[in-house]
């Protein structure tokens, strides 16, 4: 674990998290034409389970403006200490994301888990390694104490990947976020660092890089 002489999480830059099969990194202009492929291919896939897009001159989907100022704001947020945005690549090609959002302070060192995969590379079990990924870096390097994960509950392939992970459930949060116009119920599952010391053998074996 890296650790900042004021007390203050050091996170290495360029940000590179490895596991067995899968670079997690931020996203960059140059990732545009294969961000656009990606998304416009799975765009039946992808739209039931997220919030209703914006105007297309705001849309990082089909406009380079766009998704330029995205990651740049990532850029910022991470620089900031409020969220981390990766992509998820497979032979350096792009396949999807996996995001840490709404990182907290203070009493509560907390931290959101957001992911889509392309559907071609589904059932691979390539967001479940990438989420032990990020998890790994949430609490070995950012010093968090729990991670949470909500999902709509009718998503039977994210919540599949709690499940391969024994990701524990929590219970239904009503009405919880807007999913494509719909203010949907979302399953929370949290994992905390006493979960993580816990298991952490077990899962860096299964699906990290040894060390």
């Amino acid at each position: 674990m890296l650790r900042h002489p004021s007390g203050r999480p050091t996170v290495p830059s360029p940000l590179r998290l490895y596991g067995k099969r899968v670079l997690l990194r931020p996203l960059v202009l140059e990732d545009f034409g294969a961000w656009r492929e990606v998304r416009e291919h799975n765009e039946s896939w992808l739209t039931p389970w997220e919030p209703r897009r914006p105007l297309p001159e705001f849309d990082p989907t089909s406009n380079r403006s766009a998704f330029a100022a995205r990651c740049t704001a990532r850029d910022r947020d991470a620089t900031n200490g409020l969220s981390y945005g990766f992509g998820v690549f497979v032979d350096q090609r792009f396949r999807g994301e996996v995001n840490l959002n709404n990182v907290q302070r203070g009493a509560v060192q907390t931290g959101t888990i957001g992911y889509w995969i392309d559907q071609r590379t589904a059932g691979q079990s390539l967001i479940a390694e990438s989420v032990v990924v990020l998890a790994e870096f949430a609490f070995e390097t950012l010093w968090l104490h729990r991670l949470e994960i909500c999902i709509v509950p009718r998503n039977h392939k994210s919540r599949r990947v709690m499940e391969k992970l024994a990701i524990r459930e929590e219970g239904i949060a009503q009405r919880l976020v807007e999913i494509n116009g719909v203010w949907e119920d979302h399953m929370r599952y949290g994992f905390t660092v006493e979960e993580w010391n816990e298991r952490a053998t077990e899962l860096r074996e299964a699906w990290l890089i040894p060390q």
